[in-house]
């Protein structure tokens, strides 16, 4: 099983799912970057770990940016030739993707998001929403 710090607790963990919860506070992109980055080693997607991390890190921090509540990540890899990748959060707003100028400090979260992904978008939940992601699997 995937190892957890205090600041994160695991919700569920099997082969091919994996769903975490994290407080509001500024260590929740690290530790989901380091839980998603240690759980697709554990389930062989080593290929897919540099861009998950990243938009994973991306949408956690747009999370913390805009919402005070509980984030989600779950992950889902026995969903056909791909992994689907969801973070959620309280805040029922969906986000807007915008055009970031040239010295911008932000603004480029979801531009990577819809980029880097096979597919990407969101949905309301029954408190909040989640913002979601597939990226494509090799073989």
């Amino acid at each position: 099983m995937v190892g957890v710090s205090d600041s994160a607790g695991t919700l569920e963990w099997t082969p091919g799912f994996a769903e975490w919860s994290f407080p509001a506070e500024a260590g929740a992109v690290r530790t989901a970057r380091t839980l998603v980055r240690d759980t697709l080693r554990e389930w062989g997607l080593e290929v897919v770990t540099d861009v998950t991390v990243l938009l994973v890190s991306e949408l956690v921090t747009n999370s913390l940016r805009y919402a005070s509540g509980p984030i989600g990540v779950r992950m889902y890899s026995h969903a056909g030739p791909s992994l689907l990748v969801e973070v959620s959060d309280p805040l029922p707003d969906p986000p807007r993707e915008r055009v970031a100028e040239p010295d911008d400090e932000g603004g480029r979260g979801l531009q990577l998001v819809a980029l880097a992904s096979r597919r990407w978008g969101t949905r309301p939940g029954t408190t909040g929403k989640t913002v979601w992601f597939e990226l494509s699997l090799p073989g």
